[in-house]
């Protein structure tokens, strides 16, 4: 299936997808193995886990050393997607953002292990961006597999929901991009409403991601793991609307 189609299609190829229940309302992922020592092992490594990312708002090239655009991804995990980005494109600052001590050590093993100029990773709430980042200072997000919450009381939670992309328009460039993949359809659909209602243009999606003509895709451990046991993945990009500006 082409990638480049239009909003409207998208929807309606959607709605095509064969139901299923268990796939559509997947709930949270596998339990957290707790790790004590987790955070002792963050703090040892400030260099790579940045500390006070406060501190660097709006200066987060002098960090990096260079004027390259900056990519984000919210729930880096155990950090294959973000290591193997950044292992692909040196001329591209990566900073991936996890929640969990007990999960981020594993992205820190990694980066620890192939001493990547252009990654940092940091353990924060997503819902403080503005917090880290200033106006513009961010490229493009990418949104792996995460939480897809499927209970409506708990819609506000997931990272597509309105409030959310509120905050991601507040650090991203004009224009900025958003990427998503998930192999949750409900989660999906989800998403492409919430997206299209606050007005993001959809510029790709592929609703069998790994049956497509797409090139390029470096696979989250989440992704390996689904899509061994059959699992359709889907992927859309989307991108803000010009802003505007007063004279």
């Amino acid at each position: 299936m082409p990638g480049w189609i239009e909003s409207s299609c998208a929807m309606m190829l959607i709605h095509d997808i064969v139901d299923n229940d268990e796939q559509k309302n997947r709930g949270v992922r596998m339990r957290l193995r707790n790790k004590p020592w987790a955070k002792e092992k963050i703090a040892a490594y400030p260099q790579y886990v940045i500390p006070h990312p406060e501190e660097y708002k709006g200066r987060w090239n002098e960090l990096f050393g260079n004027d390259h655009p900056i990519h984000i991804e919210i729930g880096t995990g155990k950090g294959k997607f973000i290591t193997e980005m950044a292992k692909a494109n040196p001329n591209i600052n990566y900073i991936g953002i996890e929640l969990y001590p007990s999960v981020l050590v594993s992205a820190l093993d990694k980066l620890i292990a192939n001493e990547l100029p252009n990654l940092r990773l940091l353990n924060v709430n997503a819902k403080d961006l503005p917090n880290f980042f200033a106006e513009g200072e961010i490229e493009r997000i990418y949104l792996n597999f995460s939480d897809p919450w499927p209970k409506k009381r708990h819609e506000k939670r997931r990272l597509t929901y309105r409030s959310f992309l509120e905050l991601y328009e507040k650090v991203l460039v004009d224009e900025g991009e958003i990427h998503f993949k998930t192999d949750n359809q409900g989660f999906f659909e989800y998403s492409l409403v919430s997206f299209s209602q606050y007005g993001l243009v959809l510029t790709y999606v592929s609703l069998d991601l790994h049956n497509s003509d797409f090139e390029g895709n470096i696979m989250t451990e989440y992704e390996e793991k689904f899509s061994a046991k059959g699992n359709r993945i889907y992927r859309c990009e989307v991108k803000y609307p010009p802003k505007q500006r007063h004279s």
